[in-house]
């Protein structure tokens, strides 16, 4: 395998990610109205915090799921070899739900694990920040189709792919949220 092969065995594993990629930053723009917690607190703390909705989590990850069908489009007229790559039909919807849905999901996490820690909504969390939705996107994919996450992330030199993103989130993270406060979208810059 020469470089130009590992080249692309890390852009496909990104372009295939884009779908756990959008939905937070769709789900911070069509967020607001009711609280995913109701406003409740456990343990003398707030939940998940204001900060997340109900109408994010489903907008969010029904935007990761667009532009995953968007990509699809692409692709089938594109005709790649090397950008395709979710599979069958009623295989790439579950993969893209996945993928969507576990990148919103992860964020929720990441709030919650942020309200454990007695920090206030908005507050900086290094890695936290940038990681929380790739994990939740990777776990929930893994669970219900392992051998696709394994077979584009982790086998062989597809393992590129995986450290590829891993870099590249910290720095597109980093830049949507600049982007975002800039905006007026996201009231921090991280």
């Amino acid at each position: 395998m020469d470089a130009v092969d590992i080249i692309v065995i890390m852009f496909n594993g990104l372009w295939l990610f884009i779908p756990a990629m959008l939905p937070n930053s769709a789900a911070a723009m069509v967020g607001g109205g009711t609280k995913i917690d109701f406003g409740r607190s456990w343990r003398g703390k707030r939940i998940f915090g204001d900060g997340k909705s109900w109408r994010g989590l489903f907008g969010g990850g029904l935007a990761g799921v667009l532009i995953g069908l968007i990509l699809i489009g692409i692709s089938a007229v594109w005709d790649s070899e090397n950008f395709g790559g979710y599979g069958p039909f009623m295989r790439n919807i579950g993969i893209l739900f996945c993928l969507s849905f576990g990148a919103v999901l992860g964020d929720l996490m990441g709030a919650f694990i942020k309200r454990r820690l007695g920090m206030a909504r908005g507050t900086k969390a290094p890695i936290l920040d940038q990681y929380d939705f790739v994990f939740g996107a990777f776990v929930i994919t893994a669970i219900f189709f392992p051998d696709w996450v394994y077979s584009v992330f982790i086998e062989g030199w597809h393992i590129a792919a995986l450290i590829f993103i891993l870099v590249l989130m910290f720095v597109i993270h980093r830049g949507v949220n600049i982007i975002g406060y800039k905006l007026g979208i996201k009231k921090e810059p991280w």
